[in-house]
């Protein structure tokens, strides 16, 4: 049954609102967790301070386009002067980089652009680490790289052809490097990492063997990592037996939001008749399906999917990744519209209320491989680059003839 956007909208603002009113105290980092915390705010992958300053009241979780694109400038300008100085090619980074090139398009913003060229031409379009055999949180700028190349910059092959030599040294190798037995994507994070770089590569080439190693590396990861029973990955193998304080298995949101974008983001580009496509549709059907049946009342998912009791505190960079990949999949004709809206308007509204007046996006685990405790404060790049994409595909959801 069709819902209307009056309704919708109300009830979004209603749970703006009571989210909004509801303040809670969060278990504080243990002293392990802060160390990491403290090493990322010293490589200014972003900031938790102790009194971050008012929340936002000038936004609205409305779905029309000037809500939407008011909320995105807002957050994506602050982010922007606060990190520009200190770009860098690591993955934290290059999540944010998609971000903008995402929010650019969406928002017509030139400036968003700019800035990633800019970047892009500063580090000569080399991937990190280009002479180690880089892993896949290495050749993530390549996405960006790829996308510029591909959006005017076409025939100029400078763009991609340090990625393309960097590139012929990690696919043919077996194993992660020579020494090392990991498969090259061992962990689930590697999903969004790689994949979208291999198929913006063959798009800019057109060279199949890009997609040829895509699907190849992809099955190794889905036989070693997807959990049949819930319908997610564990993040690593090394999580498979493990069980958090509740005695559940570990799902880290993070890294079911990296999967969930990273599908949406090789959807864009694989081919529309490749034999493997069935197989990415399907797994984001069910991913999309075990997420949303795990979301909260509020709209928001916890840092443990299964353990909001140990894990009560929103998170806010699994949730903006889920809500990219269920707008995209909506967009797309892949998820039923009627299913999907209640929780992307429910979910985009609980991002809402982690958004501060200055246009700070807290409520983002700082970096690592399970769920952590943080302060409510905390902002990290990559999380404002899965808002901005969250955004940017909502914005192409309510400008866009319905399917």
């Amino acid at each position: 049954m069709k819902t209307s956007l009056f309704l919708r909208t109300s009830a979004a603002s209603l749970a703006l609102a009571a989210v909004s009113a509801f303040a809670q105290q969060y278990p504080k980092p243990t002293p392990e967790m802060q160390a990491i915390i403290d090493k990322d705010n010293g490589r200014h992958f972003g900031t938790s301070p102790e009194d971050p300053g008012p929340k936002a009241t000038d936004i609205s979780p409305a779905l029309t386009p000037a809500a939407i694109d008011k909320v995105v400038r807002k957050v994506a300008d602050w982010q922007l002067k606060e990190s520009q100085p200190y770009f860098d090619k690591i993955w934290t980074w290059s999540v944010m980089y998609s971000g903008y090139m995402a929010a650019a398009d969406a928002l017509h913003e030139a400036k968003y652009r700019d800035a990633m060229a800019e970047m892009s031409k500063k580090f000569e379009y080399q991937l990190r680490n280009p002479e180690k055999l880089p892993n896949a949180d290495d050749i993530s700028i390549g996405q960006t790289y790829a996308e510029l190349y591909l959006d005017g910059g076409k025939k100029d092959k400078a763009i991609i052809e340090p990625m393309t030599k960097t590139l012929e040294t990690v696919m043919p190798l077996e194993t992660l490097r020579p020494g090392d037995a990991r498969i090259p994507w061992w962990w689930c994070d590697a999903l969004f990492m790689a994949p979208a770089v291999y198929t913006r590569m063959y798009a800019a080439t057109g060279e199949h063997k890009y997609i040829d190693y895509l699907n190849a590396q992809w099955k190794r990861t889905y036989d070693l990592l997807w959990d049949k029973d819930e319908h997610l990955y564990w993040r690593d193998d090394s999580f498979i037996p493990k069980r958090g304080p509740g005695g559940k298995k570990v799902f880290w949101s993070r890294g079911e939001g990296w999967v969930v974008a990273g599908l949406a983001r090789t959807l864009q580009y694989l081919p529309k008749d490749d034999p493997r496509r069935p197989f990415y549709v399907q797994q984001l059907k069910e991913m999309s399906a075990a997420a949303a049946a795990l979301q909260g009342k509020d709209g928001q998912w916890h840092a443990s999917l299964l353990d909001a009791e140990h894990f009560p505190q929103p998170e806010t960079s699994g949730a903006a990744l889920f809500v990219y990949g269920m707008a995209y999949g909506v967009n797309e004709g892949i998820l039923d519209r009627a299913t999907y809206m209640p929780v992307i308007t429910k979910a985009w509204a609980g991002l809402l209320t982690n958004v501060y007046a200055d246009g700070r996006l807290g409520n983002i685990q700082q970096t690592g491989s399970e769920p952590a405790y943080y302060r409510p404060s905390a902002s990290y790049t990559y999380g404002v680059g899965g808002f901005l994409m969250a955004g940017s595909e909502l914005h192409r959801m309510v400008t866009m003839k319905k399917k």
